[in-house]
């Protein structure tokens, strides 16, 4: 809350100017997107505003820019494996070619047939994994792009926001992908 404080205050703002507020659903750690969401649904409760969530491997293929090159967004997902999406520019519109999955990086290049940027924290971790399965068409972002940024989940919102096609603040959860450790050893 201070760091969103800070923000508003260094812009020359309040919480109160806000006309929406938008977040990523996912995919992520666990922790981060309880905390990120939740903190934004009671912002929006408390200030009537309303509210977008945006998927954060989409948030980070849009910060590819308009590349001829399949996109695909890699975040760490612990285990040995990746969150994964893959995304390509169709005449300025960033177009999802396959689902999110968590998987490992091998399974994910094992489906790229042509020039592939990859982008994310799995991307760096796991850049030599790709590069030995996928030879000359694994590309990759410098290094300061492979964290999610503001602006890319501002740039996805907006146009929800001006459609009106916004969230219910009870309907705002995380997308997951797969179950927590404590889930599946709930079970047990």
């Amino acid at each position: 809350m201070e760091l969103i404080q800070s923000v508003l205050e260094t812009a020359g703002f309040s919480v109160a100017d806000l006309d929406g507020l938008a977040v990523t659903v996912g995919p992520g750690s666990f922790t981060g997107l309880r905390i990120g969401i939740s903190t934004i649904k009671g912002l929006a409760h408390a200030l009537g505003k309303p509210v977008v969530g945006v998927s954060t491997l989409e948030a980070l293929a849009r910060q590819c820019g308009q590349t001829p090159h399949l996109i695909c967004p890699l975040l760490d997902a612990r285990k040995g494996e990746v969150y994964a999406a893959t995304y390509r520019f169709n005449e300025g519109q960033l177009i999802q070619k396959t689902g999110a999955r968590a998987i490992i990086p091998e399974a994910v290049v094992a489906d790229i047939k042509s020039p592939c940027l990859f982008i994310g924290t799995g991307a760096r971790l796991y850049r030599q994994r790709i590069v030995t399965a996928a030879g000359s068409l694994a590309h990759f972002v410098p290094e300061g792009q492979n964290t999610i940024k503001a602006s890319s989940v501002a740039l996805l919102s907006m146009p929800r926001f001006e459609h009106n096609d916004t969230d219910e603040i009870g309907g705002l959860v995380p997308h997951y992908i797969r179950k927590s450790d404590a889930e599946l050893n709930f079970g047990r």
